[in-house]
């Protein structure tokens, strides 16, 4: 063991690091304002429901009817959407979706560089290059930074939580005020996930462990880390903290995010049915596993390669548990593994991928969450047994096996975006349907909607929503369910939602003047407010 640690170099000079920093923020810079250019000229930018919702979330904190920090809602956190809010200001960036793909864009350079840290932290310049590249160049997370979703944003923040423990567990012995610093700088991107994603409060409390068992090793250094353990440990519990205490002022209900109507568990409990009462894992830790370990390999390759780079990844983990424990912090990026696998059997969250039954598409992006042990691990795959057969042929092999990997994804279309476009091409062509509708009606015109489902007819038609009531204007909206025509002068009704509702109710002045969609698909009915 101490053959193969002392044999990796551990820094490279500061020109260096400079050099590999500019070079690879320039790359995947490039990589990046293609990838966006390449799927909006395909209309793909804006197929995943959750992203146009993520984006009129956003709008809607500075362009409503009641505006203000309460527009931000529930059960998504708010750091993506308090992110956007700049970039959505202008009507183009917001109508087009380009406004909240920077975000992502920028999440996904930043993300690339906290993997080459990570890995060149330990290991060699070109084993870091490996892990960043892999990384970067993987065509799901090139997709799905060119949206609204917010899984580059959290996987920035979860590499960097990464670099930061790694960091501070390497420093603790021999300079424990360097490594308080770490620790402080870990428990801010930390927090930062911890308002991206609930996937960080669970990695929260890993890596909360994992400091604990830093700290109580490093007794000699106990005086200068312990400032450092109790900041951090002060702010990742300030964060959910906060959150429950936002949703109590706004609902009344601190976790409404959890048990509301639109909860993970209360959602998944309106789409059961007498065919399909429960989904594959649920209940199941083993099958859980199984599914998402799917996703994660249908996320790097498919075809004959599904298995390589995950199952190399893996290989390297063990070995370097067994040759090299120096690497134990870089364990923590497998936490998704663990925590997917709970929230599949217990936690109401299915996954649902092509190849096993119900043989269709949900959350199968989940998958991507894997993607940094993989990158990493794979590097340091490279790293050890460049130390036992020449560097080059090792490189030359995983080479092979990565383009072989991306190339399979390409070939069939990475598989977040055949999710995306599976879910989301119906729903797009009723909202621009319904779009020209709203187009039609005087440019002063007040519309009365439920955007919960079709955000984007008013964001195709560019309609303020200072000019839309809508779910979420209380008191205003729960009065105008009382009295539809006096409320605004064109009322939308989508089939079985409160507004269709309330205007079978009170249909006194309303004329219906459009229909669009047809069953089974989504319909919605326009009506004009009449005069009294």
């Amino acid at each position: 063991m101490e053959t193969v640690e002392s044999a990796i170099p551990q820094s490279d000079s500061r020109f260096g690091w400079s050099y590999d920093y500019v070079a690879l923020t320039l790359l995947t810079a490039i990589a990046s304002v293609a990838a966006l250019l390449f799927y909006y000229h395909r209309d793909a930018i804006l197929l995943y429901g959750d992203a146009v919702a993520h984006i009129n979330i956003a709008r809607r904190v500075f362009d409503s009817r009641t505006p203000g920090f309460f527009q931000l809602g529930t059960v998504w956190l708010p750091l993506p959407h308090a992110l956007d809010v700049p970039f959505i200001t202008n009507d183009w960036l917001w109508r087009s979706g380009i406004g909240a793909s920077i975000p992502s864009m920028l999440a996904y350079v930043v993300g690339t560089l906290g993997v080459f840290r990570l890995v060149r932290g330990l290991a060699s310049r070109t084993a870091a290059w490996i892990a960043a590249l892999m990384y970067a160049l993987n065509p799901n997370p090139l997709y799905m930074q060119a949206t609204a979703m917010t899984e580059a944003l959290y996987l920035a923040c979860f590499v960097w939580t990464a670099v930061y423990f790694s960091e501070f567990a390497r420093q603790a012995k021999d300079d424990p005020l360097q490594a308080r610093r770490s620790l402080e700088r870990c428990a801010l991107v930390l927090a930062a996930a911890m308002l991206v994603r609930y996937d960080a409060w669970f990695l929260a409390a890993v890596v909360a462990i994992g400091v604990i068992g830093v700290f109580w090793r490093q007794k000699d250094a106990a005086v200068a880390l312990r400032r450092g353990v109790i900041n951090f440990l002060v702010l990742t519990a300030l964060v959910p903290g906060l959150w429950l205490a936002y949703n109590h002022a706004a609902y009344g209900n601190a976790l409404e995010f959890a048990n509301g109507p639109y909860s993970a568990r209360a959602i998944q409990e309106r789409t059961r049915t007498a065919t399909m009462p429960s989904y594959p894992g649920e209940g199941s830790p083993r099958t859980a596993a199984l599914y998402m370990l799917k996703v994660s390999r249908l996320n790097l390759a498919e075809g004959r390669t599904e298995y390589l780079l995950l199952t190399a990844a893996f290989i390297a983990f063990l070995s370097a548990l067994y040759f090299a424990r120096k690497f134990l912090p870089w364990t923590l990026l497998w936490t998704p593994l663990l925590f997917y696998t709970i929230c599949l059997a217990w936690g109401s969250v299915p996954i649902y991928q092509p190849e096993w039954w119900p043989f269709s598409y949900y959350n199968v992006r989940y998958g991507l969450q894997l993607l940094p042990a993989v990158a990493v691990f794979v590097a340091l795959g490279y790293e050890l047994l460049s130390k036992l057969v020449s560097p080059r042929i090792v490189a030359a092999a995983a080479a092979i096996i990565v383009v072989a990997s991306y190339a399979s994804l390409w070939m069939r279309a990475p598989i977040c975006l055949r999710e995306a476009v599976a879910n989301g091409k119906q729903r797009m062509q009723f909202d621009r349907q319904l779009a020209e509708e709203f187009q039609k009606f005087p440019a002063s015109a007040a519309l009365m909607m439920d955007c919960g489902a079709h955000p984007g007819a008013v964001q195709m038609a560019g309609i303020p929503f200072r000019r839309v009531l809508r779910e979420s204007n209380p008191p205003y909206w729960e009065i105008a369910l009382t009295q539809p025509a006096r409320s605004a002068d064109f009322v939308v009704a989508f089939t079985g939602d409160d507004v269709s509702r309330a205007v079978r109710l009170f249909p006194e002045n309303l004329a219906p003047v459009a229909t669009v969609g047809t069953p089974p698909g989504p319909r919605a009915v326009v009506y004009r407010s009449t005069p009294r």
